[in-house]
Order: structure tokens, then C-alpha cells, then sequence
């Protein structure tokens, strides 16, 4: 089916479910309906190991009595289905206690102007092309060091989707996207010591991915800088996040100032909206309008408007991150955040990574985080990590089994740097974090 023609037949589909709603009573009713398809093939030790075609189909209803709410849930998009799935929403909603903030968002929010924001760039690729490609990156990644003794293999995924959303404000919107990627990870052996590591690239153009000899190859540096890790005694010392860690700590800040966090007095930073909790260079953003990027979205899971926003300006937390139902239990209105943070990155301090180490002089890079350990309550910070030990500015030796810990409040006041390292892949743009402090666990 061409593309134009599935948008089409998901908009009918989302049409018949806001149409049946109401007959079977519901006051209001939001739907919204998913198709996707993907092909992913993995090659291991030269070989092709798996190949996979999906194809998905999702639909969600919601209906409300008042402020009574159902929702069902199927994967079935036959008419009957259709049907069964509205009566069970109803039936849950007719059981349901009443809850002042439940319902639609308000319609003056409504995207009414949905731009084009560039997101969908197929990839028409068979799966001997795709195979070979794989093979190309796990080749330049075994063939890098005599060490590099085994493979998990290499993985291409390429995968289309389209999206509609509609609700009773007389909103429908969709669109199509595609997602592309390439991954590679591999063991390397020295005497005993074995070590694993990977990398990847994604986006939204097949063209924009990274030759995949340079996966493979960066896949290979990186297992290889991990081999005959060391151990070292518990110490305080300045903790440099790499870039591709980095990502988790706007993750924690993120989920700190989710309204469901905020209302339920979840989060440690209550009552923070004005107050300085970043240094007053600090800005970070979400750009939900960007074109092709990785998270952007004309409109939140609720057909809100989405918008450029400073979460933090100048170090200051400028608001929450609010859907409709959070936004009503707190007295203030949605930030079209249902979904969650769209396009985010954080502002440089304008170092690259190597000036980053300097700066540090001695202390711990960290690498890889494991676990979790965040309080988002109180804030209190402790992960499992591997890294590298850093002296004179220089990466010395790499560390593993340590545990790096702090306090997310303090940790965020005393940031120093932001690096200018911020070419990862992924949704959140970031370069690499320098922490004045941070408690090392070892031995």
C-alpha cells in the first residue's frame, strides 16, 4: 500500500472509532492509530544470522462519561474490532470513579497548522543489500586488531511508520516517519581479559547514517581501549561524563520535572520553577519543530501544538513538563509534553573533549554506567560504571567495577563544563559533562 493511501485509510479508522464512541454514548473520546513496517537483518563471523520483516499495526481509544475514563487497546483493525474495542473502553469508563482532571485536552491548544517536518525518507533495501552492508561494518571491525577474537554481530533496521491521532475536538492529524540504523559490537581478547563494546548510527535519512567501516572501526576502538581494566580504592575527584553517557543525566532531569512527579511530590526538584539550579550559562531546550530530527513531532499524544522551548534559561528553571492531566492537577497548562521531551540538547561551554581532560587534569571518565540508581524523591545519585583514569590531562589506563555517586541537585549547581563533542546519535543533543566532584567507589 502507498503511503499516501495507508495515511488515508488510518485517518478513516481513526474517524469510525470517534464516531462509534459517540454512538455507544461516551461525551468524548480520543483515538489514535499506528501502522509499521521494518525489515532487520543481523550478520555474525560473516555470516547472515537473521533476517526479520515486521509489520505492526496498533490502536488505542479512550473515552470519557463526564470525567469518568475507559481506554482498550488492540492490534486489530477490522471494523468489528474497531467496535469491541470502543464497547470495552465504555464499559471501563462506566465503572471508573470521577476525576476532575480527567479529559481532552483543551481545544484552543489543537495543532491547527501541521508542518512538514521532513521525516519520512524510506530506504527501498532487499536483504542481500542490507546483509552486505552489515557484513561491511562486522568486516572493518574484525579485521581492525588481531585481538578482536569474537562478534555479536552486526545489525541494519530500516523501518516506516505511519501515525494518526483524532479526538472529539474534531482534531486529526498524522504522519509518516522512518527510522534507519546500523549497529556492530564485538569481544576483544588479551591473555585472560575479555572485553565487550559497540557502536552505532541512526537517523532519519538512509543517506545521513556513517559509512558502516567507520561503525565497525569505532566498534573496534572501543572494545580495545577497555582491555585489562584495572581497579582502584574509593576516592572524591572531579567525573567527566563522555558524551554518550551524558544523555542519562538530562534523562534524570527530565523525569524530575514531570508533572505526574510534581503533583504526587515525587521529584527533588519541587517548587523549583524560578530558582537557579544549573550555572547561569547553562541553557537546555526542546525543539520538537526540528526538520528530521530523531524526536520531532507537530503535535504531542494529544494533539497539542509542540513548540521550541528553554526548560532552563541562564541556569533558571524556566516550568514543568506538562500533558492536560498533570496540567490540571496542578493549576497551569499543558506544555504539549505527553510523549515526553522532544529534539532536547543542552547549550556548550565551548571546550572540545581533549580541552575537557586538561581542564579536569586528574580524576575519572566515565564510559559506561550499569544499573539503576537514581532517587528521583531525594536525588541521590549511585551507579555502576567503567571508565578510564585520567592524570595530567591524559587518558591513562582504563578502570571497571566502580560505582560513581553524588546527589543530582548538587551535581547539576556544580557543573563545569559542557563540551562542544556533541555529534552522537540519538534525540538529545549533547557534548560531554565535567563535574567539579563526585564520590568513586572501588575497592
Amino acid at each position: 500500500m502507498k503511503q499516501a493511501e495507508q495515511i488515508t485509510r488510518l485517518e478513516q479508522v481513526v474517524e469510525d472509532l470517534l464516531l462509534e464512541a459517540r454512538r455507544q454514548g461516551a461525551d468524548a473520546a480520543e483515538a489514535g492509530v499506528s501502522a509499521q513496517t521494518g525489515l532487520s537483518v543481523t550478520v555474525r563471523l560473516g555470516e547472515t544470522e537473521t533476517i526479520e520483516h515486521t509489520s505492526d499495526n496498533g490502536l488505542g481509544i479512550t473515552v470519557y462519561f463526564g470525567h469518568r475514563k475507559g481506554s482498550a487497546n488492540t492490534t486489530d483493525l477490522r471494523p468489528e474490532a474497531i467496535r469491541e474495542s470502543v464497547a470495552a473502553a465504555c464499559r471501563i469508563a462506566r465503572y471508573t470513579s470521577e476525576d476532575p482532571a480527567a479529559g481532552l485536552a483543551d481545544a484552543e491548544l489543537m495543532a491547527r497548522d501541521v508542518p512538514d517536518l521532513d521525516l519520512y525518507h524510506p530506504w527501498e533495501l532487499g536483504v542481500d543489500e542490507a546483509a552486505s552492508i552489515a557484513l561491511a561494518c562486522e568486516d572493518a571491525a574484525r579485521n581492525f586488531d588481531p585481538r578482536i577474537s569474537n562478534s555479536e554481530g552486526a545489525t541494519l533496521y530500516t523501518q516506516r511508520s505511519s501515525f494518526i491521532y483524532g479526538n472529539s475536538h474534531g482534531f486529526v492529524g498524522g504522519y509518516p516517519t522512518t527510522r534507519h540504523s546500523l549497529s556492530c559490537a564485538v569481544i576483544a581478547q588479551d591473555g585472560e581479559d575479555m572485553q565487550r563494546d559497540y557502536w552505532y548510527d541512526s537517523g532519519r535519512l538512509p543517506g545521513e547514517l556513517a559509512d558502516p567501516a567507520s561503525i565497525g572501526r569505532t566498534a573496534a576502538e572501543r572494545t580495545l581501549a577497555r582491555l585489562n581494566g584495572r581497579r582502584f580504592g574509593t576516592r572524591e575527584c572531579p567525573v567527566l561524563f563522555r558524551a554518550d553517557i551524558a544523555p542519562s543525566l538530562l534523562r534524570s532531569l527530565f523525569g524530575a520535572i514531570r508533572g505526574h512527579a510534581v503533583y504526587r511530590k515525587s521529584t527533588f526538584l519541587l517548587d523549583q520553577v524560578g530558582a537557579q539550579i544549573f550555572p547561569d550559562w547553562v541553557t537546555i531546550s526542546e525543539d520538537p519543530l526540528r526538520p528530521r530530527g530523531q524526536a520531532s513531532a507537530p503535535f504531542d499524544n494529544e494533539g497539542v501544538a509542540t513548540r521550541y522551548r528553554e526548560l532552563v534559561s541562564g541556569g533558571v528553571l524556566q516550568g514543568y513538563l506538562l500533558d492536560s492531566y498533570a496540567a490540571r492537577k496542578l493549576g497551569m497548562q499543558s506544555t504539549a509534553s505527553a510523549g515526553g521531551v522532544r529534539n532536547a540538547s543542552i547549550g556548550s561551554s565551548g571546550q572540545s573533549f581533549e580541552e575537557l581532560l586538561r581542564t579536569m587534569g586528574r580524576g575519572v571518565l566515565v564510559t559506561e554506567l550499569m544499573g539503576q540508581g537514581t532517587n528521583m524523591v531525594t536525588g541521590d545519585y549511585s551507579r555502576g560504571a567503567a571508565g578510564f583514569w585520567v592524570e595530567g590531562g591524559e587518558i591513562r589506563y582504563p578502570i571497571e567495577e566502580i560505582t560513581v555517586a553524588g546527589n543530582l541537585a548538587d551535581m547539576y549547581r556544580q557543573l563545569v563544563a559542557v563540551g562542544t563533542d556533541s555529534d552522537i546519535p540519538g534525540s538529545i543533543r549533547t557534548g560531554s559533562w565535567l563535574f567539579e566532584r563526585m564520590t568513586v567507589g572501588g575497592d
